[in-house]
């Protein structure tokens, strides 16, 4: 048996049927977060939770996915976790009760948070050059970012869209968003 302190002894005995990516294998959950914090992004993923909305689970996971520092609920405290595919269980989740709270915590730690809706006054994403250490915000799926977030935004962006409907999935919108941190801060591709 490995003597890695990271191995978990379960999991080497029982086999791991994690959904976890061979490097991590048979680690100790506590082991896998403290690396994943040693190559975390510096951007944060708000999510207004007002409604419990179904789609925190799936942001969850994409914040994982592309390494977000920290993920930050808004109002409601519960949310449907499923989702989020046990990925809430690697990735760092604060609470806070209001907005006010949010854009106190970020001005303390020095973010600016951007908004990501479509409203009239909203940059296109494209043409907006994402600072690196930020806070993207989401609103509720249907409803988008509640106008007190919106007020609360240091600059708020939008995402091209060409179809009929007027707004695409707030999972989705989280996962173009955060994609386009990572083209622009691990691949260094500037907007147009």
């Amino acid at each position: 048996m490995p003597k890695d302190p990271r191995f978990d002894p379960e999991l080497l005995r029982d086999g791991d049927r994690r959904n976890v990516i061979d490097e991590y294998r048979y680690w100790k959950l506590e082991a896998i977060v403290a690396d994943l914090d040693t190559k975390r992004s510096p951007f944060h993923v708000a999510i207004e939770n007002l409604e419990h909305d179904f789609n925190i689970g799936s942001i969850v996971r994409t914040a994982n996915a592309f390494m977000a520092k920290e993920v930050h609920i808004v109002g409601r405290k519960r949310w449907n976790r499923r989702g989020a595919m046990v990925t809430d269980r690697y990735q760092h989740i604060r609470h806070h009760e209001s907005v006010i709270e949010l854009k106190a915590w970020a001005n303390e730690a020095g973010l600016p948070i951007i908004g990501i809706d479509n409203v009239p006054e909203s940059t296109p994403l494209e043409h907006f050059d994402m600072p690196e250490a930020c806070v993207l915000f989401f609103g509720q799926e249907g409803t988008g970012l509640a106008p007190e977030a919106i007020d609360a935004c240091d600059a708020v962006v939008s995402i091209a869209q060409y179809g009929s409907t007027r707004s695409i999935n707030v999972g989705a919108a989280a996962a173009i968003a955060m994609h386009a941190w990572i083209r622009r801060h691990r691949f260094g591709q500037l907007p147009t």
